[in-house]
């Protein structure tokens, strides 16, 4: 990467995906969120779960800080993998008990989660200092890079948009 990021830089990324956030949540509307098809037989609502979920095992290892363990955030056994391993690919079982968790909240309690999640992202990233920010390695979970290289918006942009907004052109039809 030929531009050193900073924290401000991270921080400026984070509201960049909460916008583009907040820009398909607005898209979707509310009488859709519920439907099944965005993402097969997933609905909005449990993208949004699905989302706040991975953000926040994001999160947890965040405001645990540099150096520090975090309990995996699902039920032991359910999958043999190691989470940590950038080739592990079996997140299926993972992603099914989430759905299965969130299924019977409310379109705004998760909306609310979702929103809320930004919050604490921000938030837990403008705690740390620059040091804790920039140079590689400082975060594990990261390997060797450091945490204002970090994609915060790819699992949104990369795996889900583009379904939903294909999704959203099939019902304007």
């Amino acid at each position: 990467m030929g531009t050193t990021r900073t924290k401000a830089d991270t921080l400026a990324r984070i509201e960049d995906y909460r916008t583009r956030w907040r820009q398909l949540v607005a898209d979707v509307g509310e009488d859709r969120m519920e439907l099944p098809g965005p993402m097969g037989a997933w609905t909005f609502k449990d993208l949004a779960a699905h989302l706040t979920f991975w953000d926040g095992w994001t999160l947890a290892r965040l405001e645990a800080g540099p150096g520090k363990e975090v309990p995996l955030p699902w039920p032991d056994g359910l999958t043999a993998f190691d989470p940590n391993d950038p080739d592990a690919t079996d997140w299926d079982p993972i992603n099914a008990w989430v759905q299965e968790q969130h299924r019977d909240r409310t379109i705004r309690d998760v909306l609310g989660a979702r929103e809320a999640s930004f919050d604490r992202l921000i938030a837990a990233v403008a705690a740390l200092p620059e040091e804790d920010v920039t140079p590689p390695g400082r975060f594990a979970w990261l390997g060797d890079h450091a945490l204002a290289d970090a994609d915060f918006g790819g699992h949104l942009r990369d795996e889900h948009e583009a379904d939903v907004r294909a999704w959203l052109a099939e019902q304007r039809g």
